[in-house]
């Protein structure tokens, strides 16, 4: 780069401007913005020019469209936002109240009905280990707590398996939250 007495110049590798006062072979004396003399290798400066040529060459029409076509180029992949609350909601519920299973409850006696609740839960906890679905809630009620305690011990049986009381905000004191360990194998 050229320079000539009177330029206003930056320093590369420090903070410093300045304007030339005196040129002699490569070294170039400046005087900085505080008013000292410092010398420099002409490869240690660049020229300063106006804030506004700057911007125009950096900010141009051209430059400008050419960023645009760029960006059309690769459209940006459409993602399925997924809210933090909703992430980690179950992905199977399992309604073992006796109205959702059977169309008349009539004539069945507790035993039966506990019985087909259970098995119903066993058949759908099995069904979600088999497609590895993570997490299930069986929503089986307040009520007197028997099914409650069966399905523990139902769940306690399988060595794959944690559970604990699902979301009270979504389903009260009534449900039972399990979760699925895929990479155990069940014996």
């Amino acid at each position: 780069m050229i320079f000539e007495v009177g330029d206003k110049v930056l320093v590369i590798d420090e903070a410093m401007a300045g304007v030339v006062k005196k040129i002699v072979g490569n070294t170039i004396s400046i005087e900085t913005n505080d008013g000292f003399l410092l010398d420099f290798e002409s490869n240690e400066l660049v020229k300063r020019t106006s804030e506004v040529s700057i911007k125009k060459d950096l900010f141009s029409h051209a430059s400008a469209t050419t960023a645009l076509k760029e960006k059309e180029q690769f459209p940006k992949r459409k993602q399925n936002k997924v809210k933090p609350k909703d992430r980690f909601e179950p992905t199977m519920e399992v309604d073992l109240h006796i109205n959702q299973l059977v169309k008349s409850s009539r004539g069945m006696s507790n035993h039966d009905m506990l019985t087909l609740q259970l098995e119903t839960a066993r058949r759908q906890l099995d069904f979600a280990i088999s497609k590895r679905i993570q997490k299930i809630v069986f929503i089986h009620g307040v009520g007197e707590g028997v099914l409650k305690v069966e399905l523990e011990y139902l769940f306690g049986r399988y060595n794959n398996v944690k559970f604990y009381d699902a979301n009270y905000q979504k389903y009260g004191v009534g449900a039972t939250e399990v979760y699925i360990y895929q990479n155990v194998s069940n014996s």
